[in-house]
């Protein structure tokens, strides 16, 4: 039996970010779909957003650009 592993502090704080993120695209016209697709698809540009310290609402207005 496989046991389930514990996300670490870093991996929860990304995806409660990513999270927020996919808030302000939805907010901006995006479908919560389209949000969940675009930050999967580009979960390595967010990951470094992320990490380069920027705010939630700022990756969302540079991924609309």
């Amino acid at each position: 039996m496989k046991k389930h592993s514990t996300p670490d502090p870093d991996e929860m704080a990304l995806i409660e970010w990513c999270i927020e993120v996919e808030g302000f695209l939805v907010a901006a016209g995006a479908t919560l779909r389209q949000a969940q697709d675009h930050i999967e698809e580009q979960a390595e540009w967010f990951t470094d957003q992320f990490y380069d310290g920027r705010t939630p609402e700022e990756a969302a207005k540079e991924a609309l650009n």
